[in-house]
């Protein structure tokens, strides 16, 4: 059994497809590409396939993952490149592999490791308000965020999970935008709690995740870097 990790984009119309959707394109693709894949045990038996950091529905995203498990008993034939370009041929417009990792031996799931993404946020209101309230976030001791939760409602301060905000010199459709790396742990905060966060609120035009990050010791990795993985760097330029 083998274990490969894959990085993916999600942009245009793709974007509006629900985490649970993108999963049943991911499960029809592998199947058409006809990747033999390792299925679980029982009555009814799934491939092993475990996904990553579900995107807020209409955000688009450069860093998507997902892990799953190749039946390798016939290694001759398992190349991941092959693999990767079987896969970029079979999906939809938008989704499209990026970069490649076999992962060895045993590893923590993609959910509990990443710890931060990064963001590009495109908002409505110009630079003047803009400017404001990054200086109010950045300037801010605490960032009480009020939000239900199994129709209780907590009361956060989201202030150790906002590790950078600022403007991106980079317009998008010539309104201004914002970078912004939010944490993941022990919940993932959004990019959409953050602009409610402090008043006046700012609201979002365009939303984009840039990248995830693992933080092992002093190193800020991407997931296919993390200890264990064997990043398949040659892929990168060829898919």
């Amino acid at each position: 059994m083998m274990a490969l990790r894959l990085r993916s984009t999600k942009t245009g119309k793709i974007r509006f497809a629900s985490h649970r959707d993108i999963a049943k394109v991911w499960e029809r693709t592998l199947r058409v590409s006809r990747v033999p894949l390792v299925y679980s045990q029982g009555f009814s038996p799934r491939p092993k396939i475990s996904y990553g950091l579900a995107l807020p529905t209409g955000a688009e995203s450069d860093c998507e993952y997902i892990d799953i498990q190749v039946d390798d008993s016939d290694r001759e034939l398992i190349i991941v490149g092959d693999i990767c370009s079987s896969l970029n041929s079979n999906l939809p417009p938008g989704i499209k592999i990026n970069g490649a990792s076999i992962m060895n031996g045993k590893f923590p799931s993609l959910q509990q490791t990443v710890t931060s993404c990064v963001w590009d946020i495109t908002v409505n209101e110009d630079d003047t308000k803009v400017d404001s309230w990054i200086d109010r976030i950045n300037s801010a001791n605490e960032i009480v965020l009020r939000r239900e939760r199994k129709g209780k409602e907590i009361v956060d301060d989201i202030k150790p999970q906002v590790y950078l905000v600022r403007k991106n010199y980079e317009r998008i459709d010539g309104r201004v935008t914002l970078q912004a790396e939010l944490g993941t742990q022990p919940r993932s905060l959004r990019p959409s709690e953050l602009l409610r966060s402090l008043e006046p609120y700012l609201s979002e035009y365009k939303l984009r995740r840039k990248k995830q990050i693992v933080e092992e010791g002093a190193r800020r990795l991407d997931p296919l870097e993390v200890a264990g993985a064997t990043p398949m760097r040659s892929l990168v330029g060829a898919l």
